[in-house]
């Protein structure tokens, strides 16, 4: 289930979002130019769970605590900073409108870094390092489904007629396709948990987890409720 795109209009210009996923871009360009230097780099700006763990730095040294920022500006390849920025384009911007551009950045940075103390938490051994931007673009998808749980959102789906050889678009409601995102997180996350003290890498699934938990409980927080348009009230379903 991959969505592309929604049908709720932005009421203003979302201009942290724009700006979160120019960074993020910025940064992968300028990783792909490191050559060998990546993975130095990549151990100094990521978050390494044991470090935090066992206070200990590990050579090369890390910036700590500076990592809980940058860590969520760095990707491990196209695949990986292509889905996270598909979905901080697709659900971002309602999330900016319903907050301002200022709640939105500090909402935004905020699940980031719970989302890498509740991976810390669970990976407590690992010495391989977290990036992405996953963590905090959860707390937008959680933000999301809690704002506008009716609003359409264009989802490409296997054809179940043709065993997932095709693939057809099918609108479907956010609470749906979110609520789904989530219990596939949560599911992948337990299944990680008997290896997750010494993590050999892979997906960070207690982050994802960490940053839509985080979005629940700080959405009304940081939402301004009476300058919301319930645009989802009036749309149809085909």
């Amino acid at each position: 289930m991959l969505p592309l795109k929604d049908d709720l209009p932005s009421r203003g210009k979302p201009y942290v979002n724009y700006v979160l996923i120019g960074i993020n871009v910025l940064v992968f360009l300028y990783e792909l130019s490191l050559g060998r230097y990546l993975n130095a780099f990549i151990l100094r700006y990521g978050v390494i769970p044991y470090e935090y763990t066992h206070f200990v730095d590990i050579h090369p040294p890390s910036a700590i605590p500076i990592n809980l920022i940058t860590s969520m500006f760095l990707h491990g390849g196209y695949m990986h900073i292509a889905g996270n920025m598909l979905y901080l384009w697709i659900f971002g911007d309602n999330v900016e409108d319903a907050m301002g551009h200022t709640r939105y950045l500090f909402f935004y940075l905020i699940c980031g870094i719970a989302a890498s103390f509740t991976h810390i938490i669970f990976s407590a051994g690992s010495k391989v390092p977290s990036i992405g931007a996953s963590g905090a673009i959860s707390g937008v998808l959680a933000a999301y489904l809690i704002l506008y749980p009716r609003a359409g959102v264009l989802t490409l789906i296997p054809d179940p007629f043709t065993f997932g050889l095709f693939y057809r678009l099918v609108k479907i409601p956010a609470l749906v396709v979110l609520g789904f995102w989530f219990i596939i997180q949560f599911f992948y996350g337990l299944l990680s948990l008997p290896a997750s003290y010494g993590s050999k890498g892979g997906v960070a699934w207690f982050a994802h987890i960490g940053g839509f938990v985080a979005g629940l409980l700080l959405v009304k927080a940081f939402a301004k409720y009476k300058h919301l348009t319930p645009y989802y009230r009036y749309m149809s379903w085909t």
